[in-house]
């Protein structure tokens, strides 16, 4: 069990009074200490109500987000990543944006092995797009990312 020390850093989760940030806002993430960094193990979000703004129309996107990762040694907190998300409801950026912006935060905030982000957004004019980002350190680039990356492509195909 966690002790008051470990979650001192953590001021969202059980927090009644948090507000819902009005504009991106990467400060909301918040982590915690792995205390397993000696396993390989994949911690994977699920997150089917993202909504974002079309840059150039400011019409509503709406898309599934999931994010995967391989921990070392900090972890992402989930209320903390829901908040951020949120925090895309009013921000203008393309799909593609989106997903690069929260693979390079969660990045930046974690410093995972390896860490994937997909995006199904659903059809506008007809056209739907999935788009994907991932990284990986020297270890676990070319060993995951060529397996995910050609896994995804696979799955989108059979849509």
């Amino acid at each position: 069990m966690r002790d008051n020390e470990e979650l001192s850093g953590l001021s969202l989760l059980g927090n009644q009074g948090v507000s819902y940030p009005t504009d991106y806002a990467p400060s909301m993430l918040e982590t915690f200490d792995n205390k397993h960094p000696e396993n390989e193990y994949v911690v994977t979000f699920d997150c089917p109500e993202f909504t974002t703004l079309c840059p150039k129309t400011g019409q509503p996107d709406f898309g599934h987000i999931y994010i995967s990762y391989i921990p070392r040694h900090k972890m992402v907190e989930s209320k903390s990543l829901k908040l951020y998300l949120f925090s895309f409801r009013n921000h203008g950026d393309f799909h593609e944006d989106c997903v690069n912006i929260i693979m390079k935060d969660l990045c930046r905030l974690m410093d995972p092995k390896y860490i994937e982000v997909r995006g199904l957004f659903m059809p506008r004019g007809g056209i739907s797009i999935y788009p994907f980002a991932n990284h990986g350190d020297a270890e676990h680039q070319e060993l995951v990312k060529a397996r995910r990356l050609a896994a995804f492509a696979e799955q989108i195909g059979k849509k």
